[in-house]
């Protein structure tokens, strides 16, 4: 198969839509002779900041002279951006070597993330990683990520999301994502709420797994612009993340207090590898500028926690008007994602990605004009970018928001590159 074709077959796996289970991925992974026994593993879980964690950590260790693995999901733009080795691709070529091997040994009804997730663990252990970050997916105990037993888990804040899977209250959420926890391995653990906490906890201490939490173990604030981290053993002031916006403190902090307990597994990690990894640190799509005049900022924010990260960043950001471009998938808690970013909307274009789970950009206007913000209907991404644009002043700034599948369809278009829509 061309890889155009391979990827037309990996999509079509959607149709086997989300089915949380270890038992397809640990039976695919045995006929794969076990690729994720064959590297170590760092999971990062959570419902917020993962992703923006993962890449902090994997620049840590690529400015330490590691050759590091990088799992994420869902991709922005193109389909090799979800596995990575010291930022670069995989390649397509592998795509469809890995493709044709994994299919081959693949059980009836796997699911696309499934495929993925062994292709990753496929092309990590085939290339002699150091250590592969995987971003788990969804929840956690019945995630494919983890059929691998991790040395680390990093647990980011947990919220409401993906609730129909998942469960329909914060303790539930938590039980989920603290399956990740492996007995006696260390868990360092964002800002979370009580309800959360006493979860992650039970289970830690159930398993007698190491406990690390922000602070209480280690920390980081802003001081006069900067970062100042205060760690396990390390201090570091001074710090200029690379992946901007104020709620990124805690993911660099979780990031750098796992790399702290790297170095005391035997992965040496100076102060100047940490210090690098964070400042050149990227992660697309979130709190990401493109353009100058105007700015258009993109954000990834896509449910209620996310939403009120990005209107607290918004505080630290000088202009004159916000103009609002947003598109949002039709099963989110759509008026608490935006119920922070309507008092500090001027004007607004509703937009509906190139994804059948999006909500129609009518209905979403309707929902902005109802909460007292000016909000034309603008239909497409292409469109709500073009009159943004043009009714947007110098001093103004334009916010792409509301889905990852609107940030990566905005970035395509910004671009002229290529987009391809997926969820999984």
């Amino acid at each position: 198969m061309t890889y155009q074709e391979t990827l037309a077959y990996i999509y079509g796996l959607g149709r086997f839509g989300m089915r949380p289970g270890l038992e397809r991925i640990s039976s695919l992974l045995s006929a794969l002779d076990n690729p994720h026994d064959k590297v170590k593993i760092l999971h990062v879980a959570g419902t917020n900041g993962k992703g923006s964690t993962a890449a902090f950590l994997s620049s840590i260790m690529s400015c330490g002279g590691y050759k590091a693995g990088l799992f994420t999901s869902p991709h922005l733009n193109r389909f090799t951006e979800r596995i990575r080795i010291n930022d670069k691709e995989i390649g397509e070529e592998d795509v469809v070597r890995l493709t044709g091997r994994i299919m081959a040994a693949a059980p009836p009804e796997t699911t696309f993330f499934e495929i993925v997730t062994a292709m990753a663990f496929l092309h990590f252990s085939e290339q002699h990683v150091d250590m592969a970050i995987m971003e788990v997916g969804m929840g956690g105990r019945f995630d494919a990520t983890n059929a691998a037993s991790g040395i680390i888990t990093i647990i980011m804040p947990v919220s409401l999301d993906h609730c129909e899977y998942l469960g329909e209250t914060l303790a539930e959420i938590a039980f989920e994502k603290a399956g990740m926890v492996k007995p006696g391995r260390p868990v360092v653990i964002s800002s979370q709420s009580n309800e959360a906490l006493a979860i992650i906890r039970r289970q830690c201490e159930k398993l007698s797994s190491p406990l690390f939490s922000i602070g209480e173990h280690f920390t980081g604030y802003w001081e006069k612009g900067v970062l100042d981290y205060h760690g396990i053993r390390t201090d570091l002031s001074g710090l200029q993340p690379g992946i901007t916006g104020s709620y990124q403190s805690g993911n660099a902090a979780c990031a750098l207090a796992a790399a702290e307990l790297l170095c005391e597994m035997g992965i040496h990690l100076s102060a100047t590898a940490l210090r690098k990894g964070i400042e050149t640190a990227s992660w697309p799509g979130r709190m990401e500028f493109v353009g100058e005049t105007p700015r258009i900022l993109l954000d990834g924010a896509h449910n209620p926690a996310g939403g009120q990260a990005l209107a607290e960043a918004l505080k630290e950001i000088p202009r004159d008007r916000l103009v609002l471009v947003a598109g949002v998938m039709a099963n989110k808690d759509i008026e608490a994602i935006f119920s922070r970013l309507f008092p500090l909307t001027d004007r607004a274009y509703a937009v509906s990605p190139a994804l059948e789970r999006a909500l129609p950009s009518d209905r979403l206007a309707d929902l902005f004009r109802v909460n007292g913000v000016t909000c034309d209907d603008a239909g497409t991404v292409t469109e709500g970018l073009e009159r943004a644009r043009k009714a947007a002043k110098p001093g103004d700034l334009i916010l792409v928001c509301g889905s990852l599948f609107t940030i990566g369809e905005a970035r395509a278009v910004l671009s002229g590159g290529h987009f391809e829509p997926f969820r999984g």
